[in-house]
């Protein structure tokens, strides 16, 4: 996997290969991840990741399944800890403020963007987001995709806890060709993140899964 940034030492280098090693194959032993949708990532161009958010594994899952790196955003609390301020550091994290309006973390997303990378996002926020949100999700990856005209895969993820398959499937890009070449404003970002949280629903549901499924036999 090739990193966005190589500017790290040769221990933090060989620490994230192995601490990537170790996750995978503990994705594999103890969640048995079954992915599915390979096929619909651009392997190219400016592009956020953004999928349901249940369990501390989601971002784990994401990280071992997709063949493009990503600057993950995460929570600034994480950085408290040492251990987990290093881990963020060799894996490129964003750390994200969110009790504040954090413009530090936006111009760094903005930046990684326009550089033609990737980001990952939940864009619920926070673990059950749509449950604690009364079913909204933030505007922060619809803000993004139309401001650096990204493309923006929805993920869904289906964890039914250790020992126990979990499922990890990537959607076609959302179409938001209709965006280009006009004004954004309120009324276009949340369009937009209306088309992510149904697509993000879609895809985390046991019925797509069964047809998935279906489809491989």
């Amino acid at each position: 996997m090739k990193y966005i940034k190589e500017d790290l030492n040769w221990f933090d280098k060989f620490f994230r290969g192995l601490t990537m090693g170790v996750l995978g194959i503990h994705c594999k032993l103890f969640y048995r991840l079954k992915v599915y949708g390979l096929e619909n990532i651009p392997m190219e161009g400016n592009t956020i990741f953004c999928g349901n958010h249940k369990t501390l594994m989601d971002a784990i899952f994401i990280k071992v399944s997709c063949p493009r790196d990503m600057r993950f955003m995460s929570k600034a609390e994480l950085a408290k800890n040492p251990f987990f301020k290093y881990l963020g550091r060799i894996m490129n994290v964003i750390f994200v403020n969110r009790d504040s309006k954090d413009i530090t973390a936006l111009k760094e997303s903005l930046s990684t963007l326009k550089a033609g990378n990737s980001v990952g996002i939940f864009p619920e926020g926070t673990r059950n987001g749509l449950e604690k949100n009364d079913g909204e999700i933030k505007k922060g990856a619809s803000y993004l995709a139309l401001k650096t005209k990204s493309q923006i895969v929805p993920i869904g993820i289906i964890n039914n806890g250790i020992f126990r398959r979990a499922y990890i499937v990537y959607g076609k890009p959302l179409d938001l060709s209709k965006y280009q070449d006009i004004k954004i404003g309120d009324k276009e970002e949340n369009e937009v993140s209306d088309m992510l949280k149904e697509e993000i629903i879609r895809l985390s549901s046991p019925a797509e899964i069964k047809l998935l499924q279906e489809a491989k036999n």
